[in-house]
């Protein structure tokens, strides 16, 4: 067995959006603070990681929004290793609400294990690998799925353009996980606005889009002032959930900074349930939607 380990996080007022509900992003963050008290339970904190010149990144995350959460609840992260292989082990985590068994979240992480000076990968130490299984590890387990292929974007493709900011970077001097998906969402806001559904004719209608699951591959790190592209675009519309997936590339060459892929559901304010898409939504999408 893993060690288990449980963090409690209460929702400050900063971490809601305009709907009163915990932005995408901070679920992640729970996730990520919740992995580095994980780690630290296990002997590795962060200070021995420093001293080995060693670092844990991110290759990929996915997360299934099950419930929104709310200004003044509290939310119990729980997280353990699910296996390790030679560079890389992944992270599951589960989301409850405080006080009661009603799940909230799910997901997990691609950890890699890197030398912090190179960045090249680095062999996962046994004795790690020990302190997180004291009972001896599992074998690992089958192949990981691949990140999910993202169709041909359209013609009517939208991008806009944003320099990476202090407030945006780690201590590893890298933008840091979460702000990809405020990278996806202001430009996925910035989408449906330029396609005449802004977010104010949208709730005027009643109905906002929100997201039930993200999924996040992380290629290659971006930096202070890099200047990076956001592209988006849609597929798989169904009667009121559709997929937007989104490209971040770097500017100066055009390289591939991340890939995220996000199921919106379209959803009635009042009763929190999904309803079909307007027919004139839809028509006024179709150049940003891949049929």
């Amino acid at each position: 067995m893993p060690l288990i380990h449980e963090r409690t996080f209460r929702v400050r007022y900063g971490e809601c959006d305009a709907l009163g509900h915990v932005n995408n992003a901070h679920y992640l963050r729970y996730m990520q603070e919740a992995a580095f008290d994980g780690s630290a339970a296990a002997g590795y904190g962060v200070e021995r990681y420093a001293a080995m010149h060693r670092l844990w990144v991110a290759r990929q995350t996915e997360i299934e929004y099950l419930r929104a959460l709310r200004y003044g609840e509290s939310v119990i992260v729980r997280t353990w290793v699910h296996d390790f292989r030679k560079v890389t082990s992944r992270r599951n985590y589960e989301m409850r609400l405080a006080g009661t068994n009603e799940s909230v979240a799910a997901g997990h992480t691609e950890w890699a294990f890197v030398d912090a000076e190179t960045g090249r990968p680095a062999l996962i130490p046994m004795e790690a690998v020990d302190a997180y299984f004291p009972e001896g590890a599992p074998p690992p387990a089958a192949l990981r799925d691949r990140f999910p292929a993202q169709p041909t974007p359209p013609e009517g493709v939208y991008a806009m353009r944003r320099r990476v900011t202090w407030d945006e970077i780690d201590s590893a001097g890298y933008v840091n996980n979460p702000v990809f998906l405020t990278y996806a969402e202001n430009c996925g806001i910035n989408a449906v606005a330029c396609f005449n559904w802004p977010i104010k004719r949208m709730m005027a209608e009643g109905c906002v889009i929100v997201a039930r699951k993200n999924q996040v591959e992380y290629l290659q790190a971006a930096v202070l002032d890099d200047e990076l592209e956001i592209a988006t675009w849609l597929s798989n519309v169904k009667r009121a959930s559709a997929t937007r997936h989104y490209t971040v590339k770097r500017v100066s060459d055009g390289a591939l900074v991340a890939r995220i892929n996000t199921l919106g559901v379209w959803m009635n304010i009042k009763s929190g349930l999904p309803v079909r898409f307007p027919h004139e939504l839809l028509s006024d999408f179709a150049a940003n939607t891949v049929l």
